[in-house]
């Protein structure tokens, strides 16, 4: 049962870290907007969701090797973050900065707006499967 649930959820704990992960990555570039030579960075969303997903299925768990008998035995998820990627500027600057605000900011916004249409369809699952088990 544990499983069936944690699958039914995994997409969207996958979804929603990689949102807030691609959040940080945006407000970085903004917060660079100014520093000559920053170079604008981003993440193909959808090939990160799915290869975080796959990974999920596949639950390649990574043992930690222990020397003595008294360690805690600890697991952690095989894979690394999503492949961070330089964005093309459409104008160059003369700085070399590639940060364009027009583009962060609508990057930002919608980010922001996926990441609460996530938790709002997230809530909402929770919510049927509480009043299906309360039923």
């Amino acid at each position: 049962m544990i499983d069936k649930l944690d699958s039914a959820f995994r997409f969207h704990q996958e979804a929603l870290n990689l949102r807030a992960r691609r959040q940080e990555v945006l407000s970085a570039n903004i917060a660079h907007a100014d520093t000559p030579n920053f170079k604008a960075r981003d993440f193909d969303f959808s090939a990160s969701l799915s290869q975080a997903v796959e990974r999920g299925r596949q639950s390649m768990s990574v043992s930690m090797a222990t020397t003595s008998s008294r360690h805690i035995a600890g697991d952690a998820q095989a894979g690394g973050d999503a492949a961070l990627l330089y964005r093309t500027p459409n104008q160059s600057s003369l700085d070399g900065n590639t940060v364009e605000m027009d583009v962060e900011r609508v990057n930002f916004a919608d980010n922001a707006m996926r990441y609460e249409a996530n938790l709002t369809i997230l809530g909402s699952k929770i919510k049927s499967l509480l009043s299906a088990v309360q039923q």
